[in-house]
């Protein structure tokens, strides 16, 4: 059981060292890009709410 246990340990510190991290400045755009994106979607959706609920109002007042 030991045995097992370093051995996965191994198996991972050894994967570790094959992964390639984002630079800088492709974590920045990716980041800005998600927020960008999210704050769309927001606007969006925020102005649908808007314009359901005075449609919604108005038909509810006839």
């Amino acid at each position: 059981m030991l045995e097992k246990v370093r051995l996965f340990l191994r198996e991972v510190k050894s994967e570790t060292k094959r992964v390639v991290f984002p630079s800088r400045k492709q974590t920045v755009q990716a980041s800005l890009g998600v927020i960008l994106f999210s704050a769309f979607v927001a606007l969006y959706l925020g102005l649908l709410d808007f314009l359901f609920a005075r449609l919604i109002s108005k038909l509810l007042t006839f």
